[in-house]
């Protein structure tokens, strides 16, 4: 029995779901809002973890093609007092694997394979409960009916509010992002001081990461407590004035930390927003959600990474019993529901020791996930 199912969203969640789906020959759509895959910038870098985001992709028999693919050295760890002092100095030794990093645009692509994308159609809409199925419609006019429909389309999903009335809130965190190029030849310091890996730098309510990509691209992110509208009266685009205001919000740090933002090329503010840690929903058939969409929690790693094997999990067991689909994904949904809500205690407890008024407590997080 062949079910119509739609995906929403182009992401690592929805990529994996159809991927795992397809090499089970069973036929599944993605749809995607951005008219390409190289429409925009594909973000940083991913640690993919052992038993989630790897073993996702062993599920949809690539993860030998991610290990070539990935960064084991990646995982290496340096964290500087504000004065530039070294604290800790971690290398990953020549055998671990736990969670290497891989560029997310290498990951889209090595998802994406022989996947059947429709680019370029955002949704506006999903109806359940239709005498066709579950509708969705278009931005572009047009609708469509499904057995399936599978919202993996991020924080600000289209498809929840079938499922939700529940939105993200503000965690009173925000970031600001950066990035440098050819940091190797550009700036031999700054890539000595890289290593690897990562530098992270923590203050009073404020931090500093800078993450090695491949090709020499390095990505700076600064995290910070304020009001949502801290920016009010600066324009975002005004590269200068966003270097100007975060040097002053970081005055005082060690030089080279601080020449991380001054050869920053362009600013990109992203305030952090989640969905309660228990976020759960009364079962519809005929949708569920994947990922962000169903718990938003704080960027610290986990998110792709239970977003992938959630997507892999929910294809296995539709493949493995497809005359009994709206059960199998209310099985989903509960399993996926416990296994969540953990994660996002662990996750939003993080962001608070991580931006916190004690940097020690940035530290002792550091010391407990990988001990020096």
């Amino acid at each position: 029995m062949r079910h119509r199912i739609a995906v929403i969203g182009g992401g690592p969640a929805g990529l994996t779901f159809a991927r795992v789906l397809h090499r089970r020959d069973h036929p599944v759509t993605v749809f995607e809002r951005d008219p390409a895959p190289d429409a925009r910038p594909p973000g940083g870098t991913l640690d993919l973890h052992e038993g989630l985001g790897q073993l996702a992709l062993d599920k949809a028999g690539l993860l030998g093609e991610y290990q070539a693919l990935s960064r084991p050295e990646g995982q290496a760890m340096r964290i500087l007092d504000m004065d530039g002092t070294v604290l800790r100095d971690w290398r990953p030794g020549p055998d671990e694997r736990a969670n290497p990093e891989i560029d997310r645009g290498q990951l889209r692509d090595l998802l994406l394979g022989p996947l059947d994308v429709q680019w370029g159609r955002g949704v506006t809409e999903v109806v359940p409960g239709t005498p066709d199925g579950v509708l969705v419609h278009f931005a572009d006019g047009r609708q469509e009916a499904f057995d399936l429909v599978v919202g993996a389309d991020g924080a600000w999903s289209r498809v929840r509010p079938a499922l939700s009335p529940v939105t993200p809130h503000y965690t009173g965190v925000s970031s600001v992002e950066t990035s440098l190029d050819d940091v190797d030849t550009r700036y031999p310091d700054l890539a000595r001081l890289i290593g690897d890996g990562s530098v992270a730098v923590y203050g009073v309510n404020r931090s500093l990461v800078a993450q090695r990509n491949s090709g020499g691209h390095v990505k700076v992110y600064t995290k910070f407590r304020a009001p949502l509208d801290w920016h009010a009266g600066l324009d975002p685009a005004d590269v200068e004035a966003m270097r100007s205001s975060l040097l002053a919000l970081f005055d005082g740090w060690a030089a080279p930390v601080l020449d991380l933002l001054r050869h920053g090329t362009a600013f990109v503010h992203r305030p952090f927003y989640v969905l309660p840690v228990s976020h759960t929903w009364d079962h519809v058939p005929g949708v569920t959600l994947l990922g962000d969409a169903a718990h938003l929690m704080p960027p610290l790693g986990a998110g792709a990474n239970l977003a992938m094997l959630e997507g892999a999990e929910l294809a296995e067991s539709i493949a493995a019993a497809p005359g009994d689909l709206d059960e199998v994904v209310r099985a989903f949904e509960e399993q996926m529901w416990v296994r969540a809500g953990k994660w996002a205690k662990i996750t939003t407890a993080g962001l608070e020791r991580l931006v916190s008024p004690d940097p020690a407590e940035a530290l002792a997080v550091f010391d407990q996930v990988q001990p020096s």
